[in-house]
C-alpha cells in the first residue's frame, strides 16, 4: 500500500509541475507566438524544453535531496532571503491565481454558455473541493492527472484533425529562419513555463509525500523528467493544432487566439474543446498556485504550518472574489508577470548555491554539469528578467 502510495505521488508531483505550468497565459502564448513564426517556433520550444529540464532537475533534486523547502534553503544560504523569496513567489502565485480563476470562468463560458461571474463562482468552489478532502495530496494528484491526460487526448485530436505540416516543423526546430527573432519567444515562455511558484510545485508535493533523501534521487530524477515532459507533449500538441491552422492562411483572432484555432481546425466540437482545455488548465493551475505558494509560508510560520487546508482555501477564496467583483485586474497581473521574471534567475541560484553547502545536502554531490548548466541559465534569466522590469516602471510611469 505505502509503495502505491509513493507511486502515486510520484506521478502526481510531475502532474502538479506540467499543470501548474499549463495555465490560460501558456494556451494564448503558445497560440500567438505559432502564428507569427509558423514552424519556426518550434526552435523555440525546443530551447524551453532543454531549459526547463536542466532547471527542473537542479532545483528538484537540492529540495528533495536535502528534505527542505525552497524558503528553508534560502534562509540557510542567508539569514531572511527565504522570507524574501517567499514573499515574492506567493504574491506571484496570488495574482496568476486570479487569472487562472478567470481562465476557467471562459472555459465554463465555452462549453455552457455560463455567465462569467456565475463560472468564477463555480470555479473557485470546485478548487476549493480539492482541499476540503481530509487526504487532500492523493485527491490532488488524482484530478492533476486525469485533467492532465485529458487535455494531452483531446489536444491530440485537435492537432490530427488540423493536419499541420510536422516535417517542416521538425526542421524549424533545428534550422529556424532567424535564431534572433525568436529571442522573445524564449523568454517569454521561460518565464510562463518555469517562472515564480510553477518551479517549485512538484518538488514541494514530494516533499510533502514523504520522498525525499539521497536514497530517492532516482524517483525525484524520474519525476521531474517526467513533469517537464508532459508540459512539453501539451505544447507540442498545441504548436501543432495551432499550425494545422494558420500554415493555411488563417488568421486568429485575436480576442481569444486559442479559442479561434481550436474552431477552425474542428468546427464547433474544437471550440468545445477549447473550452475543456482551458477550464481544466486553470483550474489544475488554480490548485497548483494555491497549494505552492502556501507551501512557501508554512515552514515560516507555525500558524500556517497547522492550517495550512484553510490557508490554501482562504488563498483560492481571496482570488476568486478578486476576480469576480473587479474584473481583470491588469496592473496586478503586468506587475506578477514582471516579478516572476526576475524569480527565477533568485531561486536558482539560491539553489545552486545551496547544492553546495553540507549542512543542506549533507552527503550528496550535486552534479557538476547541472551547476554549470543551470548558472548559465540563471545569468540568461537575469539577463531577461531586467529587461521584464520595464514592464513594472511602465506601470509607475
Amino acid at each position: 500500500m505505502g509503495e502505491n502510495k509513493n507511486k502515486g505521488a510520484i506521478v502526481g508531483a510531475a502532474f502538479l509541475m506540467a499543470t501548474s505550468a499549463i495555465g490560460p497565459g501558456f494556451l494564448t502564448q503558445t497560440a500567438v507566438f505559432t502564428e507569427t513564426f509558423k514552424e519556426n517556433f518550434a526552435f523555440t520550444i525546443l530551447i524551453v524544453t532543454i531549459a526547463t529540464l536542466i532547471v527542473q532537475l537542479n532545483i528538484w533534486r537540492v529540495i528533495c535531496v536535502s528534505g527542505m523547502r525552497g524558503q528553508d534553503i534560502a534562509n540557510k544560504v542567508a539569514p531572511g532571503l527565504g522570507y524574501f523569496i517567499a514573499a515574492l513567489v506567493s504574491l506571484g502565485g496570488l495574482a496568476f491565481n486570479i487569472g487562472n480563476v478567470g481562465g476557467a470562468a471562459l472555459g465554463l463560458n465555452a462549453l455552457f454558455g455560463c455567465n462569467i461571474t456565475v463560472g468564477v463562482l463555480l470555479s473557485g468552489a470546485l478548487a476549493i473541493f480539492v482541499f476540503l478532502s481530509k487526504d487532500m495530496g492523493p485527491v490532488m494528484d488524482k484530478l492533476t492527472k486525469f485533467l492532465g491526460g485529458l487535455m494531452i487526448i483531446v489536444m491530440g485530436y485537435v492537432a490530427v484533425l488540423s493536419d499541420p505540416p510536422v516535417g517542416s516543423a521538425i526542421h524549424g526546430a533545428f534550422f529556424p529562419e532567424s535564431y534572433s527573432s525568436l529571442t522573445l519567444s524564449i523568454v517569454t515562455l521561460l518565464g510562463g513555463t518555469i517562472g515564480g511558484y510553477i518551479t517549485f510545485a512538484g518538488a514541494h508535493r514530494l516533499i510533502d509525500a514523504n520522498t525525499k533523501g539521497i536514497e530517492n534521487l532516482d524517483k525525484i530524477n524520474q519525476s521531474s523528467m517526467m513533469g517537464v515532459s508532459i508540459a512539453s507533449i501539451i505544447r507540442i500538441m498545441l504548436f501543432l493544432a495551432v499550425l494545422g491552422v494558420v500554415s493555411t492562411g488563417f488568421k486568429l483572432d485575436p480576442a481569444n487566439p486559442p479559442a479561434s484555432a481550436f474552431k477552425a481546425g474542428a468546427g464547433i466540437v474544437g471550440y468545445k474543446i477549447f473550452g475543456l482545455v482551458i477550464f481544466a488548465a486553470a483550474l489544475t493551475s488554480i490548485v497548483g498556485a494555491a497549494y505552492t505558494s502556501v507551501s512557501f509560508l508554512k515552514t515560516l510560520s507555525k500558524t500556517i504550518m497547522n492550517k495550512e487546508k484553510q490557508f490554501i482555501i482562504g488563498f483560492i477564496v481571496f482570488s476568486t472574489f478578486v476576480m469576480a467583483f473587479l474584473g481583470k485586474p491588469v496592473t496586478l497581473l503586468v506587475l506578477a508577470g514582471s516579478l516572476n521574471g526576475l524569480i527565477l534567475p533568485i531561486t536558482l541560484g539560491v539553489i545552486l548555491l545551496g547544492s553546495r553547502k553540507k549542512e543542506i545536502v549533507g552527503e550528496y554531490k550535486h552534479s557538476t554539469m547541472l551547476t554549470i548548466l543551470g548558472t548559465v541559465v540563471v545569468f540568461v534569466t537575469g539577463y531577461a528578467g531586467i529587461i521584464s522590469l520595464q514592464g513594472i516602471f511602465k506601470l509607475f510611469n
